[in-house]
């Protein structure tokens, strides 16, 4: 973690432009589509290479490497492990619970703006220590498990046994163009994500993000904005750790768990060191920050200039930060950077901590201000002083909190690999139970009795949309499987029409009850599926939608309704609620996965079925059916479109200037942005093609959250 400083930040361009904000004038957005078709230059199967893999020699290769110390970057106390913790958390630690952005998933620490970032200083070294151990195992091994699974050994190795271990992370190949890290102009600036507060107010912080500075992982170590109080830096930690869905407990025990192990760096101020990895010289070749104090390493190295270490034994694990937490008065003092950390009064303590590098040396223990707001805090030092008398429960807290971490964008556990998942389930995992196989004739059996209901097309396509739509592949949540529409808090989402979506369910129920064993989740998509192929029998043409069985249905005990909660969309472009933006669909396709022409395809079908508030974009004069109408009109000359109001839009007949259309901003972009208008023209040329292609992507979306 890194102290007050202000190089001017190198990813600007990126971070001013996220897919999710509103652009500032009313002309055609700018749009950032290369967000639908992320970079993927390399593509393998990777849990088929994954059972290659040797997890003991990978194990013992790992363990060798913690004490190996190496000349060009030496092993503080002769062991890595600390090192590798850091690694590890820093590369999940980024994981946002509200548009399950960052973590551990897909390496991306690799990548800028994570490489350089203030917070991540020396972390380059990390994966060089960890590369001839990946390229020993080629593609059996991604970055993503590497570095995770390194910190788990590197824990065992120091006397901590973790819950488990679960491979199947795949790596990305290329930076994260649509990830919005904040607006700011300088690396570890706070003055525009709390709204210009001083001193920042943490409930101002500006989301999705999930950092209090601009360049750190949480919060700053020394206090919001440097300031050392730790009762304001506790209303930021419960802020930031709370965006991840960590609660006081899993909070206190991450940090007390991870500042067992290891120690800060500040041997001298940070304008010894080089720029960032980004910014160095050809020649580093990847590396950055490197020092010209000293040897620029071991003793001498700078990182978070928060120089010291917490416990009497940074490389075991033991009970030492919570008794040393409690066992001293702390006073503030500076390291030899200049960074405030703080020490036990009148010297005490003296001695007691060893020195890194130098056997002949000693020190104090040190807290950082975010350490101390363990303590002072009320709420948490009565959970801290329960663990500081119950070591086994800590033991237990830091072991569910550090999967939970380092698992948390990983989606389901069917999604594991490897021989060290553990046995059992968490809530925030999304479990949903096996579901049952469909033969064809049950699947036509099914789709008959739902069109034999009340139930209309439009009802029977929004419902299954509206389930299937809330997946993201960020981190593999939301989704069809589980047919947690029918749950809290979804249930009750404006966006999802809670009294359509009621009445939908209950017919859907009816159903149910005469085909033993079948789940809602898959009577919910197949009423989709049955509603598309009359939609476009409607129109003469004759489509059998894809169809995959063995979807389960989730409990309420099965979901946790507080992190589901922050899914809930403010506005929804496919579905044109709540005044969306054009920049708002791309990220909302982004979340599913969606290419550019997927995209396009189901915006246009899912208006003429009706799925679309305020009927608003609908183009055609034959609602509820399939064809290609939007398009159709949108691009006919006929009409010429003039803004009405909020975000809505009057196509005139030019002839008499009467009002034919009402469209939306997201609409009308598929007539004004090029690209987008590219791929109109070529589904208004032929409802054949628009109807097949509408076909594909919808069933894209429905089976998304499948394996």
């Amino acid at each position: 973690m890194a102290p007050i400083s202000a190089p001017k930040c190198p990813f600007l361009a990126a971070q001013l432009e996220p897919g999710h904000l509103r652009p500032k004038k009313d002309s055609a957005p700018k749009l950032n589509l290369r967000m639908l078709s992320p970079s993927k230059p390399i593509d393998y199967d990777y849990p088929k290479e994954f059972a290659k893999l040797d997890v003991d020699a990978l194990r013992a290769d790992l363990i060798a490497l913690m004490t190996d110390s190496k000349d060009w970057w030496p092993a503080d106390y002769g062991h890595y492990g600390p090192f590798l913790i850091r690694l590890a958390w820093h590369s999940a630690g980024t994981y946002r619970a509200s548009d399950g952005r960052g973590g551990a998933r897909g390496g991306n620490i690799r990548f800028p703006p994570l490489d350089s970032w203030p917070d991540n200083g020396n972390l380059d070294k990390a994966r060089r220590l960890l590369w001839p151990i990946k390229q020993k195992y080629g593609k059996s091994l991604s970055w993503g498990d590497l570095m995770i699974f390194a910190a788990n050994v590197g824990m065992e190795d120091m006397g901590f046994k973790p819950l488990g271990f679960a491979f199947g992370r795949q790596d990305i190949w290329a930076l994260e163009e649509d990830v919005y890290w904040g607006g700011e102009e300088q690396w570890l600036d706070d003055s525009v994500r709390h709204g210009g507060a001083k001193p920042p107010i943490a409930k101002e912080l500006e989301q999705p993000l999930g950092a209090s500075e601009m360049g750190l992982i949480y919060v700053n170590p020394e206090g919001p904005g440097g300031n050392p109080d730790p009762l304001l830096a506790a209303q930021h930690i419960r802020e930031v750790f709370g965006r991840m869905a960590m609660d006081d407990e899993e909070t206190i025990a991450l940090i007390a768990g991870g500042h067992t192990f290891g120690k800060g760096h500040g041997a001298a101020p940070d304008s010894n060191h080089g720029p960032e990895p980004q910014l160095a010289s050809v020649e580093e070749q990847g590396f950055g920050w490197s020092s010209g104090y000293g040897s620029g390493k071991g003793a001498d190295t700078i990182t978070s200039g928060l120089e010291g270490a917490w416990t009497t034994k940074p490389t075991q694990w033991d009970h030492g930060f919570f008794q040393n937490l409690f066992k001293y008065e702390w006073q503030l003092r500076e390291t030899p950077s200049g960074a405030k950390v703080w020490r036990p009064k009148d010297a005490a303590g003296a001695g007691a901590v060893p020195d890194a590098h130098t056997p002949s040396k000693s020190h104090q223990p040190i807290m950082y201000t975010t350490d101390l707001a363990l303590r002072i805090d009320p709420e948490y030092e009565k959970i801290s002083r329960h663990f500081l008398e119950h070591p086994d429960e800590f033991r237990v807290a830091f072991q569910k909190a550090w999967f939970k971490l380092t698992h948390r964008d990983m989606g389901i556990p069917d999604r594991y690999l490897g021989p060290e998942c553990p046995s059992g389930v968490f809530v925030w995992q999304d479990p949903v139970p096996k579901g049952k196989w469909l033969s064809a004739a049950d699947v036509h059996a099914i789709k008959t009795a739902i069109l034999s209901s009340d139930l209309s097309v439009k009802e029977l396509a929004y419902v299954a949309w509206s389930s299937a739509s809330s997946f993201r592949k960020t981190d593999l949540r939301g989704g069809a499987n589980g047919a947690r529409l029918r749950l809290e808090p979804q249930k009750d989402w404006v966006v999802n029409n809670p009294e359509e979506l009621q009445k939908v369910l209950h017919a859907l129920e009816e159903v149910q009850s005469s085909f033993c064993g079948v789940s809602m989740a898959d009577l919910i998509v197949l009423g989709g599926c049955a509603a598309i192929e009359q939609a476009a029998k409607a129109r003469n043409i004759h489509v059998a939608v894809p169809f995959t069985s063995g979807r389960g249905d989730a409990t309420q005990e099965m979901t946790d309704a507080g992190s589901f909660k922050c899914m809930e969309p403010a506005a929804d472009a496919f579905r044109n609620f709540n005044h969306p933006s054009a920049n708002q669909l791309v990220e909302q396709a982004c979340l599913l996965g969606l290419t550019s022409s997927e995209m396009t395809v189901l915006i246009g079908g899912l208006r003429v079925l009706g799925i679309t508030n305020d009927d608003l974009g609908i183009l055609t004069h034959q609602k509820g059916t399939l064809s290609n109408d939007f398009f159709v009109h949108l691009l006919d000359m006929s009409y010429a479109w003039k803004k009405s109001g909020w975000g809505v839009y009057d196509g005139k007949e030019r002839v008499n200037g009467n009002v034919a259309w009402q469209a939306s901003e997201v609409d009308l972009v598929f007539g004004s942005n090029a690209e987008l208008r590219a791929i109109a023209e070529y589904y208004a040329q032929s409802n054949e093609d628009f109807v097949r292609d509408f076909v594909t992507a919808w069933t894209k979306v429905m089976d998304v959250d499948r394996l």
